[in-house]
């Protein structure tokens, strides 16, 4: 059983890893603003088009399908970018394969975050609130899931071309039953990792890999403070003084990669990583 893997552009290559309840089409916005470089985004397990896959899940599952998807390629060694869930996968992966990876660019994720007051370890979909919510709806036809993303608060403002084909990407099933393609188990095995399992701690506290973190100053929701609040990030640079921290200003969770502002700074930064 192997991943489905999307790619675009040409030259060195480089992994885009997508986020929670994502799929390989997140990235079509970076792809677009990047066409001298071969991005390699693959659907990770228990989403898009490798929604069939079986769990187990978690971060080091998700590593190996990641060198796998490496092998299967015939890349020797390559450069990560992950956003949200998939920069700790990015983490994660260049932890336990140091050798395949040679640097990292973390879009808004990595690092642990920290659980809502209201929230505890026995369901973290919580904290993930409407993004959650999404994956038990269904929807008559695309037109109705488009008008859904439409009425999204994170797209009011930005509305690429790119995103019409990752709507439409994301959705299974026949109508008048269409629903969105991530595995509602391989999201609540995956979330509980993002607040910190011991491999994602230990990616984090030895993390030797040259790395960047961009972030968005809003949220899901648009909102702010965004997934990491201004304190946050202040802790995190005293920690890891060796990780360049920059905000991508005016985006949120979602823009930061799939919209115009947002992918063409990811993408510039993507232009200066090491061909392998």
């Amino acid at each position: 059983m192997t991943l489905a893997v999307t790619e675009w552009g040409a030259g060195a290559p480089v992994v885009a890893i997508h986020g929670i309840t994502a799929s390989s089409l997140a990235w079509g916005e970076v792809a677009a603003a990047l066409p001298d470089r071969r991005l390699i985004a693959p659907d990770l397990r228990g989403r898009g088009r490798s929604n069939h896959l079986p769990g187990p899940y978690g971060m080091p599952r998700h590593a190996r399908d990641i060198i796998d998807t490496l092998d299967a390629l015939a890349v020797e060694r390559a450069p990560l970018v992950g956003h949200s869930m998939g920069a700790f996968v990015a983490l994660v992966t260049a932890h336990l394969f140091p050798d395949r990876v040679s640097a990292l660019l973390l879009v808004d994720g990595g690092l642990t975050l920290q659980l809502p007051p209201d929230v505890t370890l026995d369901d973290t979909t919580a904290a993930l609130g409407p993004a959650a919510d999404r994956l038990a709806m269904t929807f008559a036809s695309h037109e109705d899931y488009r008008a859904f993303w439409r009425a999204h608060p994170a797209f009011a403002h930005d509305w690429p071309a790119t995103l019409n084909a990752y709507i439409d990407y994301d959705l299974d099933g026949a109508p008048p039953r269409l629903r969105p393609r991530t595995s509602v188990e391989a999201m609540r095995a995956d979330s509980v990792e993002l607040y910190g399992s011991a491999a994602v701690v230990a990616s984090i506290d030895e993390l030797a890999h040259p790395a960047r973190l961009m972030t968005a100053p809003r949220g899901l929701q648009d909102q702010t403070p965004g997934l990491y609040s201004p304190a946050a990030l202040a802790g995190w640079a005293r920690r890891l003084p060796q990780l360049p921290i920059e905000e991508v200003a005016d985006t949120n969770h979602y823009t930061i990669v799939m919209g115009e502002r947002g992918a063409a700074a990811v993408a510039a930064r993507i232009r200066e990583l090491p061909a392998g």
